[in-house]
């Protein structure tokens, strides 16, 4: 199921901070970037779970081994601010170009409403520490691990569990393989938490790919605390 869209009858402020979000990067991916191809900066930007449980830069190549017993190799590139920056850059970044499409796509459509709900100010901090939360999941995951996490994935997890809390029967237009249809969006975003859940479970320790704790941990994240960033605010 890929939603497409949603209902946005109720919605009474321009999402400033979605479009922003959205906007910042989109720019990082194509002039800081290069389209995916500057590999310096992405590596240099990217949070490394073992940089942040010791606090050391990791530079040069790296030998990996995952739980299969497969090797290869990971070319680090030196951060030139501390470590921790990163937990925000990383934010900021995307491997491919499907990688922030779909990215992209998923914040356009459920990120407006929250933004309209709780207002400019609380939808920024709330999107920026779901996004800590969700790297810190991954992290606790895999604390020695040296591949780099990027991407928005993390913070816009905690965006879909917002969401669910919020307008759980609110209608997703969505293509259902080839079908397009409309489904309430504890159905669009339920089975994409399930989706997370058993590839997370079924995917071996160390093997790269997705982040599906940062995803886990992003969408408990916000499950958790959107109740308190929506104070007053609820209809």
């Amino acid at each position: 199921m890929f939603p497409i869209g949603d209902d946005n009858s109720d919605r009474i402020i321009t999402p400033y901070v979605n479009y922003a979000f959205i906007a910042i990067n989109i720019l990082v991916f194509v002039f800081l970037q290069g389209l995916g191809g500057n590999e310096a900066f992405s590596y240099a930007f990217s949070l490394v779970p073992q940089e942040i449980t010791t606090g050391v830069d990791i530079t040069g190549v790296q030998i990996i081994r995952d739980s299969l017993g497969n090797t290869g190799q990971i070319q680090h590139y030196a951060t030139p601010l501390p470590v921790y920056f990163n937990f925000l850059s990383s934010m900021f970044m995307h491997g491919s170009i499907m990688h922030i499409f779909g990215n992209m796509l998923f914040l356009w459509i459920f990120g407006d409403n929250i933004e309209n709900l709780i207002g400019h100010v609380r939808y920024a901090i709330f999107y920026i520490v779901c996004g800590f939360a969700a790297a810190l999941g991954q992290i606790v995951m895999d604390t020695d691990s040296i591949i780099p996490m990027l991407g928005a994935s993390g913070a816009i997890s905690g965006v879909l569990g917002g969401y669910l809390l919020l307008f759980p029967t609110r209608r997703v237009r969505a293509l259902l393989f080839n079908i397009y249809t409309t489904v309430p969006a504890y159905i669009a975003l339920g089975i994409w938490i399930a989706y997370q859940i058993i590839s997370g479970y079924l995917t071996p320790a160390g093997t790269g790919g997705v982040a599906y704790a940062a995803h886990i941990g992003g969408f408990v994240a916000g499950l958790v605390l959107i109740k308190i960033f929506a104070i007053g605010r609820q209809k």
